[in-house]
């Protein structure tokens, strides 16, 4: 079978797995746990973990610990609860992955956190970040609620990639709302079906995966769900199989939902023989 690869903005991926680089117990454990994922992409906040408190880059920084030949590094804005830090973070990152030579300074994952105690999107200001970053020139992969309206909106906005999340960050809740998901994915994708779509968020298990990837998104975006597992490396290898198997069931089509039972072995010749 030929990989199924597919874009998001300037970059082609084969794993449709995104993956963390907070919460794991060691930076050892973290760089087994990316390998079993079989992730191309992984996530880095570089304003908690590359830099200190006045800006400047940490010796011993996360990226010291990536195989930024293997890795296309995403940085996003985590933890930001303005529009103004967002922005600030994002042009940060963007300023050290240039002097990494990194491609990812292209792109960024765009949070703008509403509160400390769900960190929920802020709407209206994911869909402002998202137009101030776009003009600035980034690709902007926006984390949102699982609202299609605002997908809608964040993609008209020029979003390289629009982020709904399946459940609030960390919470291990899985896919909460599958038919807004759904919804999502119909507003993104009529007219451009390869417009890419990551759920991201909320991810506590492979099951949760491959129901992300069933419905139809094109990859999935997760860290405590592996970082904080018992297991972070067994449970990394889980969810790259997952991933996998989510997307050969959308591709193959599952069958439809019925009210009553259907036989899988044709009664009528059993019935006609006993009859003789």
């Amino acid at each position: 079978m030929p990989q199924d690869r597919y874009r998001v903005g300037s970059f082609e991926f084969g794993s449709r797995l995104f993956v963390g680089t907070g919460k794991y117990a060691d930076f050892d454990v973290m760089t087994a746990a990316l390998a079993a994922a079989q992730c191309e992409v992984v996530t880095v906040a570089v304003r908690r973990d590359v830099l200190d408190a006045e800006g400047a880059t940490k010796n011993d920084h996360i990226l010291n610990h990536l195989d930024l030949a293997r890795y296309t590094i995403l940085p996003n804005t985590a933890g930001c609860f303005s529009v103004k830090d967002a922005i600030r973070s994002a042009k940060l990152s963007r300023e050290l992955l240039e002097g990494l030579d990194n491609p990812g300074a292209r792109w960024v994952k765009i949070e703008v956190l509403a509160d400390k105690k769900t960190l929920l999107p802020d709407p209206m200001g994911t869909l402002q970040a998202t137009e101030e970053l776009v003009r600035a020139g980034f690709e902007v992969l926006a984390y949102s609620n699982d609202d299609p309206i605002l997908a809608k909106r964040l993609k008209d906005a020029g979003a390289t990639s629009v982020m709904p999340l399946g459940s609030p960050i960390g919470s291990g809740q899985g896919i909460l709302n599958p038919a807004n998901i759904a919804l999502c994915l119909e507003y993104l994708k009529e007219g451009d079906p390869a417009y890419p779509v990551i759920v991201d968020a909320g991810v506590g298990t492979a099951s949760d995966v491959t129901i992300a990837m069933e419905l139809g998104a094109d990859g999935v975006l997760l860290n405590t769900g592996i970082a904080g597992a018992r297991d972070p490396v067994l449970m990394a290898g889980a969810m790259a199989h997952a991933v996998q198997a989510g997307r050969l069931a959308f591709r193959a089509g599952r069958i439809p939902r019925k009210r009553y039972a259907s036989a899988s072995s044709p009664v009528e010749g059993v019935i006609a023989a006993t009859a003789r």
